[in-house]
């Protein structure tokens, strides 16, 4: 079934994860960057027309675009991630957009609460705990990413590759 997403791309941390990601994410070579999820599953692509995409962009437009670092790793039973800093402009969009969209939950509504990640190893537990280590050693040795969160892009899968279908500028923040 063809689903779209919402995520914030994040191409500062491929110095860091990109090769785990490429040796533990299965999602990398059908085309999906590093990243930060703000909302998946969403609709169909097929259904998203000019009024979604404007009710999309008014429900992101609530949060200003805002700097974030990586600079923790932590963990899901399966999953090794770094975990953005600030995590609550990620949480504001989510909520912003599940608002608009109430029968989208984050996940499916799989899961308990909304936690902001960027997913290095998905889906086995030895994988994870691998990579976990080694993203700590090289954190220690290089410090944190850095990155501005400017823009949310609405990915799709109806060719079997994830592929941008819109992006979302965020406003300017204010100072």
């Amino acid at each position: 079934m063809a689903i779209s997403a919402f995520v914030v791309k994040v191409p500062a941390a491929e110095a860091l994860a990109g090769d785990l990601r490429r040796r533990f994410d299965a999602t990398v070579a059908l085309g999906v960057p590093a990243h930060i999820t703000v909302l998946v599953p969403f609709m169909d692509p097929a259904q998203v027309t000019p009024d979604v995409l404007a009710r999309a962009q008014q429900a992101l437009a609530r949060t200003a675009s805002f700097a974030f670092s990586l600079g923790r790793v932590e963990r899901f039973p399966e999953t090794a991630y770094l975990a953005p800093e600030p995590a609550a402009p990620f949480i504001a969009m989510t909520l912003a957009l599940v608002d608009a969209f109430p029968g989208f939950l984050p996940y499916g509504g799989e899961h308990e609460g909304i936690v902001p990640h960027l997913s290095v190893p998905h889906g086995d537990a030895r994988h994870a705990e691998e990579a976990a280590a080694e993203l700590q050693a090289r954190l220690t040795a290089s410090g944190p990413v850095h990155a501005t969160c400017t823009q949310v892009t609405l990915i799709e899968n109806t060719s079997g590759r994830w592929q941008d279908m819109h992006v979302f500028t965020l406003p300017t923040a204010t100072r």
